[in-house]
C-alpha cells in the first residue's frame, strides 16, 4: 500500500512539472500565462497534502513553483505588449485568479501552526506584488 502512495506521489509530481513545461511551451502568451497560474492552483494543493503529511520540505518545493507560476504569467502577459486597458481579457483572468490565488494562500496560511507561516510569506508578496500590477494595468492602462 506504501508502495503504490509513493509511486502515485512520483507520478502526479512529475505530471505537475510537466505541466508548467508544457505551459512555458504555448505560443500563445495569454494562454501560457493562464495554463501556469493554472499551474500555481495545482501546486497550492500538492502544497496543502505535503504540510497535513508533515512534509514541510516538499511545502517548500511546491511554494517555490507557485511563485515560478505567477511569475511566468506576468512575464507572459508582459510579453505580449498589450495595453491592458485596451485589450483586457488576458489580464482580466490572471487578476482574478491571482487575487483567488492570494485568497488559498492566506487561508492555507492561516490553517498552518504559527512556526510554520513564515513558508509562505515570500510567495504572498509575490502574488500580491503581481496581483496589484495587473489591476493597476487594467484600471490605469500604460502611463504616458
Amino acid at each position: 500500500m506504501t508502495l503504490r502512495l509513493l509511486l502515485a506521489m512520483v507520478l502526479v509530481s512529475g505530471v505537475l512539472c510537466a505541466d508548467l513545461e508544457q505551459a512555458r511551451a504555448e505560443p500563445n502568451l495569454g494562454k501560457r500565462a493562464m495554463l501556469a497560474l493554472d499551474h500555481a492552483f495545482d501546486a497550492l494543493t500538492q502544497a496543502r497534502d505535503a504540510y497535513t503529511k508533515g512534509q514541510n520540505a516538499q511545502v517548500e518545493k511546491w511554494v517555490g513553483e507557485i511563485q515560478e507560476s505567477v511569475v511566468l504569467a506576468e512575464t507572459s502577459l508582459h510579453e505580449t505588449g498589450k495595453n491592458p486597458r485596451k485589450s483586457p481579457k488576458w489580464f482580466k483572468r490572471a487578476e482574478s485568479s491571482t487575487r483567488d490565488l492570494l485568497r488559498r494562500l492566506d487561508a492555507f496560511q492561516q490553517s498552518m501552526d504559527s512556526t510554520d507561516r513564515s513558508m509562505l510569506d515570500a510567495v504572498k508578496t509575490r502574488v500580491l506584488q503581481v496581483h496589484d500590477d495587473l489591476l493597476e494595468g487594467v484600471l490605469e492602462g500604460e502611463k504616458k
